[in-house]
């Protein structure tokens, strides 16, 4: 990158980069310093129009290749973070909106005062596939249909009409 936006110094137990604070949010340098955490010391300082991101290694001493490679990685997760970053700020309505629904579906059923001002006079919805009805009411047998004879019976053998066909 650009020296005149980001600066790496790789001393001997610590790597220092600076960057230009109108490339990245502050929010996207502390998401990226925070990854750090676990393996490193982290100090953000800031200066005119710049902010500064020292790491220091939490162990005895990391070598120089992998105090440059912590650099290509902050610079990653500072690119990660500032679109994450951009993401939310783009997105906000959204989360809002998913947020107050999951909220306010979580407050329960409705009471008993909010019941008494329902109008129940409404006509039930309409349901043409029966999908509202239990099986039994749905299939049950009409009074002038006579019952089906039992499976295996002489009567179920002797279908009429069968007579003549070919299985």
């Amino acid at each position: 990158m650009p020296s005149d936006q980001v600066d790496a110094d790789v001393s001997a137990h610590a790597v220092t980069v600076t960057i230009d604070e109108s490339l990245y949010p502050l929010d996207a340098v502390y998401g990226a310093a925070y990854t750090f955490l676990d393996r490193c010391y982290v100090l953000l300082d800031r200066t005119a129009s710049r902010v500064r991101i020292t790491l220091t290694p939490k162990n005895a001493a990391a070598s120089e290749s992998e105090l440059r490679s912590w650099v290509g990685e902050l610079q990653n997760e500072l690119l990660s973070c500032a679109w994450r970053s951009q993401i939310v700020r783009d997105n906000r309505a959204v989360i809002e909106a998913v947020t107050l629904q999951a909220v306010t579906g979580a407050m329960g059923p409705p009471t008993l005062d909010d019941l008494k001002d329902f109008d129940f006079s409404e006509e039930p919805f309409e349901d043409p596939l029966g999908i509202g009805l239990s099986w039994e009411e749905k299939y049950k047998k009409k009074k002038d249909e006579p019952a089906a004879p039992a499976l295996g019976s002489p009567e179920a053998a002797a279908k009429p009409g069968d007579e003549g066909s070919a299985t």
